[in-house]
């Protein structure tokens, strides 16, 4: 394309410029492991992960420019490009790996390794951003203009915007501030309740609120839309089927209950049906919203394959330059070989050598899809969980078919799994960051090198951080329910030993079609099905308010930079209460939690616990708003 040719970066090719320095490094590994720590920690609460990008951009900006007095936007790139890939592998992991967690708290097998967590997950991320190098100079290059890859273009534009890094990372710390200091009160010392819950009188059903920072941040950065479609379905499952199943099942014995319904509500109310019902409704609408995002994607994800693969045939004869310069294929290639053997014959990995060749073939295919989808719609609506149920379910039917069945066949299958997904979730932030390094004139090499170093350091964090949130809570507890993997659980459960029950879960996949053909996203109204009514109701507060910022009367310009500070601000209240969350998983494997629960000895009314809940919640929005719609502009 001829504008590719016309297209100048802010840094031109034949300038030199600090880059690569080990203070990018440092600061860039640190990041990595702490996003990626608040994204696991996040995740498994809620079901979603944020993007760190611009967050880490804004604090390296900030020490970079304002505290270091260096003026260096390509070192400040590669801090963001090292960090962002903690998140990124922290999401592909979580959504998978528990399930290994889970099995073994039932007994069929012992814990995973941190060995094993660390080494599916390094050679996950590997591949996720060594299959993304060869697609470089078909997605991004030739096709600047057309796809515009949302966060990767946000992060050039805050990153560009240099002389305003202070005041930005300086909301970015606050809302971490803040919202430790809520979690701590909440969650640690217990003053007041988490949630809210008001019941109608002879009516089964329940809604209510938390009133967690991270949670309500997640519904402002979503927006108010998808929020409202995970509201919705809460209000579906907790109003509608919950009361539905109590009215004209209070005296039967379902599967997979053990007691009549009517004895399950009695002892666990709404929740009691919910966890023994409606999470597989949930988990079918789920499935079927994953499958539904994926066929209709398929021909973007054709016409995407065969323009890459047509691409680097032609690739090799242009010119190179300072910001055209990949890494070597000859070493891209024999790293993915090397790789692909590892995964085979490494014993912790239990994946036999047919699982090997899926890993290969199925993670070149979604590398390219995923880096095609956040191009178009950003990384926030890539099917990452589509593709994993996609990949878990042939992979399923081939093992079992081959005889892998049993537990050996359903650890196979997870480990699979997990490194497909965490290669399509990796390779989506790669090209967002390779986007934001195009637009800035970064040296590609040292970009790719950049996100191997920070898929290391997250690699090396995601299995003790996986460890000490289980044996904190327990995976599938209300504190981590871990939705994406209960779910992934399930599916191979049902294809292995034939014992879902069935009729629950086709209930959930015709409630998704129904959504469909009423226009509505299934994903986020199926994830609303999934999860409890009071998470989504906190979420969709934060969609409210990001919706009352968006209706607001002001200057255009003034109401960009408003909902801009929202952002960073509740991106840091979001890292902040992930920190705080290792930080009391810490203090539980330690048993220190209990001596500081202050509600073990306060008794308080349960209306004054309502009302001093209520009005936490109050300060966490109050605090929003004083980082955003009150911020003074300096």
């Amino acid at each position: 394309m001829n504008e590719n040719k016309e297209f100048k970066p802010y840094i031109p090719a034949e300038k030199i410029t600090t880059e690569f320095t080990v203070t990018s490094i440092v600061m860039g590994i640190i990041l990595a492991v702490v996003f990626g720590a608040a994204n696991a920690y996040l995740g498994l609460r809620v079901g979603m992960t944020v993007s760190a990008s611009i967050p880490a951009a804004v604090i390296a900006m900030g020490v970079i420019r304002v505290i270091m007095r260096k003026n260096s936007i390509l070192e400040s790139n590669i801090v963001q490009t090292i960090g962002s890939a903690g998140e990124s592998l922290a999401a592909g992991a979580i959504f998978t790996l528990p399930a290994l967690f889970l099995w073994a708290a039932e007994g069929k097998m012992d814990n995973p390794s941190i060995i094993e967590i660390t080494l599916i997950a390094l050679f996950g991320g590997i591949l996720g951003v060594f299959f993304m190098v060869p697609l470089r100079n078909a997605l991004i290059v030739k096709e600047h203009g057309v796809l515009p890859y949302p966060e990767g273009t946000a992060c050039a534009e805050v990153l560009l915007a240099g002389e305003e890094g202070g005041a930005n990372a300086t909301t970015v710390f606050a809302g971490m501030g803040f919202a430790a200091f809520f979690k701590f009160i909440i969650d640690g010392l217990k003053v007041v309740p988490s949630e809210v819950s008001f019941r109608v009188k002879n009516y089964a059903g329940e809604i209510g609120t938390q009133i967690y920072p991270a949670v309500m941040s997640v519904g402002y950065i979503c927006g108010p839309r998808i929020s409202s479609y995970m509201f919705a379905g809460g209000v579906f499952s907790w109003m509608v089927m919950i009361p539905l199943i109590v009215l004209f099942g209070e005296q039967l014995i379902l599967y997979p209950g053990t007691e009549t319904i009517g004895a399950i509500f009695a002892a666990d109310g709404a929740s009691g049906i919910w966890g023994t019902y409606i999470r597989y409704i949930g988990a079918g609408a789920l499935a079927a919203g994953g499958i539904i995002s994926l066929i209709k994607s398929l021909p973007l994800i054709v016409r995407t394959f065969r323009d890459a693969i047509k691409s680097m045939r032609t690739s090799s004869t242009d010119a190179i330059t300072r910001t055209s310069k990949d890494l070597n294929m000859a070493v891209v290639i024999g790293t993915i070989v090397v790789v692909t053997i590892l995964i085979w014959l490494v014993p912790a990995i239990p994946v036999s050598p047919i699982g090997a060749v899926i890993v290969v073939i199925f993670g070149f295919f979604f590398a390219t899809v995923s880096s095609r989808m956040v191009g178009l719609v950003g990384s926030s609506n890539n099917p990452v969980s589509g593709m994993a149920i996609a990949t878990l379910l042939i992979a399923t039917v081939i093992l079992k078919m081959t005889g892998d069945g049993g537990v050996a066949g359903m650890q196979g299958a997870i480990a699979i799994g997990s490194i497909i997904c965490i290669v399509a979730a990796i390779s989506g932030d790669t090209s967002q960051d390779l986007k934001t390094g195009y637009l800035l004139g970064a040296t590609p090499k040292k970009q790719q090198i950049g996100e191997v170093i920070g898929v290391v350091a997250s690699a090396f964090a995601i299995g003790a951080t996986l460890y000490l949130l289980d044996s904190a809570w327990g995976f599938g507890s209300e504190e981590l329910g871990a939705p994406q993997a209960t779910l992934m659980k399930m599916i191979i459960e049902g294809v292995m030993d034939s014992n879902l029950p069935w009729g629950l879960v086709f209930i959930g996949v015709f409630v998704a079609i129904v959504v469909e053909i009423l226009g509505i996203p299934v994903l986020p109204f199926a994830i609303g099905v999934y999860l409890p009514v009071q998470l989504n109701a906190c979420i969709m507060v934060g969609g409210l308010v990001r919706l009352a910022f968006d209706k607001m009367k002001k200057e255009e310009e003034e109401k960009k930079r408003i909902t801009s500070d929202g952002i960073l601000f509740c991106s840091g209240m979001i890292a902040g209460e992930g920190l705080v969350g290792i930080l009391l998983a810490l203090l539980a494997v330690f048993g220190v939690n209990q001596m500081i629960n202050l509600s073990k000895y306060i008794k308080l009314p349960e209306i004054v616990s309502i009302i001093g809940s209520l009005a936490v919640f109050a300060l966490v929005i109050l605090s929003l708003l004083k980082f955003s719609v009150w911020k003074k502009k300096k």
